[in-house]
């Protein structure tokens, strides 16, 4: 399963210490590609090199090791990494010109495809490291810095989450009033166009406790959402008390009790695990958000068929009508790819007709590229460039006009939006609505951290303008 992808980002700088006898610490810029997972195992890659004596920081020419943290999903993913690795090549070369190091690493799901191959072509690569064993990150350094390169991407025995050092509170605070949490990883699927089962591995799924835990501390330094991810995150099933095992829904409703935490979401989702507990969870938790990320990628029989997603279009929107029957004020959103091999005419035809019947507040359209090692990849009919880049422009506008339609329908409704951080502009602050828009505010209508009723009064292209209610 996808995970929603975003912009590339790097994880943000701690603060400069005061100039003192004592040594420069040393720093680490750490540059994610791709999904939020990518984000949550960024941070906690800081978080683990924080032990190991370095500070964060968002500019590279201070680092004294860089960090790719990859993603596979894109097409052409690992040639941008090559790409960006030739530049740091330079900067590594002209600091070894000045006598300073400079170490390189790659991590991430590229890392884990392909391996000593990164090194083979990017020599000046010290390490690679795989999304399953970045725990180990501060006793990789230590040997590179003994002269080795290192590829670790062999699957830990050990959990990995059980090894990781907590942030320190500060910390936490400092990344805002909203974030991201790991409960599961991995994907059984195989869905035949996809590459996570083969760089993530097999599910597997965190304990209760150690979610909660975690959850805890967040609420405590001041988080008031949180995210919960998965590549398959609603095929959650941890260990729960005495040993029984939970579902996604019970865990919601657990992470519900703690104080402090007022929103709840998750992504990405697989029609298949959607069950009844967690249908009931989104009609009976205020604090679970009305907002979906359901992929279903196609809207025809055949292709889903042919794609290994075991339900049918039909399957989906029944279940659909399930989710709306439960909490009436649900958003959709959606993943769907054109283009994939032995795709018709009549079958994006029977794509844009569910997307027509399941009215999208959003969704992520891609065209097709096949992933080497994954059985779309081999098959037979792919369909061309110019097919894919036409059939892509009429889905996105359909999307488009959906999305401007849920958003236009906001404005003068009442609607309830947690005060996130300041505005781009002088005395505004931006909030987040329950179905995930972007809400600006005058500065003095609450506090970073604050929940607000507020009116909307105008829209812009994906954000909405409000006063207080």
């Amino acid at each position: 399963m996808e995970l929603n992808t975003i912009e590339s980002h790097d994880i943000g700088t701690a603060p400069e210490h005061p100039a003192s006898t004592v040594p420069a610490p040393k720093k680490v810029f750490v540059k994610t590609y791709g999904c939020q997972m990518n984000v949550y195992d960024s941070q906690r890659m800081t978080d683990a090199l924080a032990a190991d004596g370095y500070v964060a920081t968002d500019v590279v020419d201070d680092a004294d090791l860089v960090l790719l943290n990859t993603c596979h999903i894109r097409e052409k993913a690992a040639e941008k990494v090559y790409s960006e690795l030739g530049r740091i090549r330079d900067m590594k070369a002209e600091r070894a010109e000045a006598g300073r190091e400079l170490l390189i690493g790659v991590a991430g799901c590229v890392a884990q495809a392909e391996g000593a191959e990164i090194i083979r072509r990017a020599p000046a690569v010290d390490l690679v490291i795989g999304p399953q064993t970045y725990h180990r990150l501060p006793d990789v350094l230590a040997r590179v810095r003994g002269g080795q390169k290192i590829v670790e991407t062999d699957y830990a025995i050990e959990d990995k989450f059980e090894h990781l050092p907590q942030p320190k509170r500060a910390e936490v605070a400092r990344r805002g009033v909203t974030a991201f949490l790991t409960v599961q990883e991995g994907c059984d699927k195989f869905c035949t166009f996809c590459v996570v089962p083969y760089t993530r591995g097999s599910e597997v799924s965190r304990p209760v406790a150690q979610i909660v835990a975690e959850a805890e501390r967040l609420a405590e330094a001041g988080v008031r959402e949180v995210t919960l991810l998965g590549q398959n995150v609603n095929a959650w099933h941890g260990e729960g008390g005495s040993g029984k095992e939970w579902g996604l829904g019970r865990l919601l409703f657990r992470l519900a009790e703690i104080p402090g935490l007022a929103r709840l979401r998750y992504t990405t989702s697989h029609p298949r695990d959607m069950d009844d507990e967690l249908i009931a969870a989104h009609r009976d938790l205020p604090t679970l958000m009305p907002y979906l990320h359901l992929p279903v990628q196609s809207g025809s029989d055949r292709i889903l068929k042919a794609m290994n997603r075991r339900h049918t279009a039909r399957d989906y929107l029944n279940l659909i009508e399930r989710i709306r029957a439960a909490r009436g004020d649900i958003a959709m959103s959606g993943d769907f790819i054109v283009g994939f091999p032995g795709e018709t005419d009549e079958d994006f035809e029977a794509t844009l007709e569910l997307v027509r019947e399941v009215n999208y507040a959003s969704a992520f359209t891609f065209k097709y590229s096949p992933r080497p090692g994954t059985p779309g990849a081999e098959m037979d009919g792919h369909v061309t460039e110019a097919v894919k880049d036409e059939r892509l422009q009429r889905l996105q506008a359909l999307i488009n006009e959906q999305q401007k339609d849920f958003i236009a329908g906001m404005v003068g409704r009442t609607v309830s939006t947690l005060i996130e951080k300041p505005g781009r502009r002088p005395h505004q602050k931006v909030g987040r609505s329950p179905w995930l828009q972007p809400v600006i505010v005058d500065d003095k209508a609450g506090g970073i951290g604050d929940i607000i009723d507020v009116r909307i009064t105008e829209t812009g292209q994906n954000s909405l303008f409000a006063e207080l209610a």
